[in-house]
């Protein structure tokens, strides 16, 4: 365990079966306080349950999973979710709530006062790049992107320096997805998190990650820079993988350098 890694998972195992299969198969995964880190395989890999054993969504059969150093099973498990931010696929805003109450409700467990609630709520509109006046509306009154704006701030509002980012865009059309992507690159950098993104989109992972930890299942079969998996894959499954966002960065430039008229 480094003195710089934020999160620290040593051989964490997790079976939904009884032990006749595991989702993670003893897991050594350490992530660097600052990093932003992009969890990539296929459904069923095991990438999901790692990042929910991460705040103890998951308990895992065995293993260990540290913060900072300190196991999470020392403390409650809403003290450890309550420090840590999670962007959920579904995004999961309350219905009921209006948006500057969803950003403001983890504070308010907290015991913050009101109005240092609404300042952070007007800080947070600030930086997913929402109007201030959005505070005010229902989540079924914006969409798909707003929402998950919303989700995003609200996963923010307690100054977490921990961001787990669970498949987030996946339901958002290409422009929307490629934007909010580039957004949350910038959150991440302005507030100096550790983000750790669930994605089975490699050319997602490949734009927006620091680090790729590719899993097959629930094992890890490679772990580096995106630079160093593309030009470097360690085994052909990890090439195979790769393969796809260099072939689609060629059909681009192959369609520019044909010209309009699909000729050279």
């Amino acid at each position: 365990m480094s003195q710089a890694d934020a999160i620290a998972l040593e051989s964490v195992a997790k079976s939904f079966d009884g032990g006749r299969t595991f989702a993670t198969h003893d897991v050594d995964l350490h992530i660097t306080a600052g990093s932003f880190v992009a969890l990539v395989g296929a459904s069923g890999s095991g990438k999901t349950t790692l990042l929910k054993c991460i705040n103890r969504l998951i308990e895992p059969d065995r293993g260990i999973v540290r913060i900072h150093g300190e196991p999470v099973n020392d403390r409650p498990a809403y003290e450890v979710r309550r420090e840590i931010g999670y962007v959920f696929q579904g995004i999961g805003l309350f219905p009921h709530l209006s948006v500057a109450e969803n950003i403001g409700l983890t504070p308010r467990l907290l015991g913050w006062p009101a109005q240092d609630i609404a300042r952070r709520v007007g800080e947070l509109l600030a930086l997913v790049e929402l109007p201030e006046d959005y505070g005010a509306r229902m989540p079924d009154a914006l969409s798909g992107g707003q929402r998950q704006r919303v989700g995003i701030a609200r996963a923010l509002a307690a100054r977490p320096g921990i961001l787990l980012m669970d498949e987030p865009f996946g339901a958002l059309d290409p422009i929307t997805r490629d934007t909010l992507g580039r957004a949350c690159r910038r959150l991440h950098e302005t507030l100096g998190l550790t983000t750790v993104l669930v994605t089975h989109d490699v050319f997602e992972a490949v734009l927006l990650a620091d680090r790729i930890v590719m899993l097959e299942g629930g094992r890890i079969i490679a772990d580096d820079t995106p630079h160093r998996l593309l030009t470097d894959p360690p085994n052909e499954a990890v090439r195979a993988l790769m393969a796809m966002p260099m072939r689609q960065a060629e059909q681009v430039r192959r369609l520019i350098a044909a010209g309009p008229d699909g000729t050279d």
